[in-house]
């Protein structure tokens, strides 16, 4: 992920002005990372190393969705269709 990217997606999913943490910008910017490195290893199919970090980011990603669908779930509705992440 650039590093022009990353001020974009906090921009689009804060809930605040000073808000860079919050679990919908963390999800958002895991799901880029992902999408990224899902392209990388569609070239690189052997990328062992890189393969194991998208698991991990993954699973991270899913432990925040799932403390989001817990506690506020309209919003875990809201960023599952902004990033459309189910069907």
């Amino acid at each position: 992920m650039s590093t022009v990217a990353k001020p974009e997606i906090i921009a689009e999913y804060k809930t605040h002005d000073k808000d860079t943490g919050s679990s919908e910008v963390q999800i958002a910017l895991l799901t880029a990372r992902i999408n990224h490195l899902t392209e990388h290893l569609r070239t690189h199919r052997k990328d062992f190393h890189s393969r194991r970090g998208l698991l991990q980011m993954a699973s991270r990603r899913r432990k925040l969705l799932d403390y989001l669908k817990r506690n506020n779930l309209p919003k875990y509705s809201e960023i599952l269709q902004k990033l459309s992440l189910r069907k």
